[in-house]
């Protein structure tokens, strides 16, 4: 059965542990650094505008967030990482926060999705967030968003740079996206759905 994007709300926000969900229906979490469209790219993915909060500032994902996709599988809003402008203990909070949930994670997480800028190599904290999804032995697809910001000639080699910073193999799935576009929302949509079905 194919879930409807589109059919969504929101259910709940967990700011630890006690508040992650477990009752087995399947999780998608997203990952990305705080300035990387992340919420623009779940937007983009359920057809809503303002579903996932996008900030005039980046960092404003402080818990995690879950929202009930067809009643059949949930779409989880890690925090972004990476945003400088933050305090060193909000800082540890998240770190906390989301070290937790991926201790569990191999038992909560059916797919990670991680989200990269194209235009950029990936970062330390893009590998760091890559090890962990790895480390839960979830599949994990990777999206790079904001490709209707480079020219033709330049999706290839960014993407080829991406797939070699993360050692990515064949078989590890990369997506170009972008969420100002709706390029690749088909494909993201049509992979949870056979992630669903494993």
């Amino acid at each position: 059965m194919s879930l409807n994007f589109a059919k969504v709300e929101f259910l709940r926000s967990a700011a630890s542990q006690s508040g992650f969900l477990r009752d087995g229906l399947p999780q998608f979490a997203f990952a990305g650094r705080s300035n990387v469209g992340k919420s623009s790219v779940i937007n983009r993915l359920v057809g809503r505008k303002n579903l996932a909060y996008v900030g005039a500032s980046p960092g404003k994902t402080t818990q995690i967030n879950y929202f009930l996709v067809d009643k059949g599988a949930y779409l989880v809003d890690l925090p972004g990482y990476g945003y400088a402008r933050v305090s060193k203990e909000e800082k540890e909070r998240w770190g906390r926060l989301m070290e937790s949930y991926f201790r569990e994670g191999g038992d909560l997480i059916t797919t990670g999705v991680l989200i990269v800028d194209i235009r950029h190599k990936p970062t330390e904290n893009d590998l760091t967030m890559h090890r962990w999804f790895r480390e839960t032995g979830c599949p994990e697809i990777v999206v790079a968003n904001k490709l209707d910001k480079l020219k033709k000639s330049q999706v290839d080699p960014a993407l080829a740079l991406i797939r070699d910073t993360l050692e990515m193999t064949e078989t590890d799935t990369l997506v170009p996206f972008s969420a100002e576009k709706g390029t690749g929302k088909e494909d993201l949509i049509r992979l949870l759905n056979a992630a669903c079905e494993r």
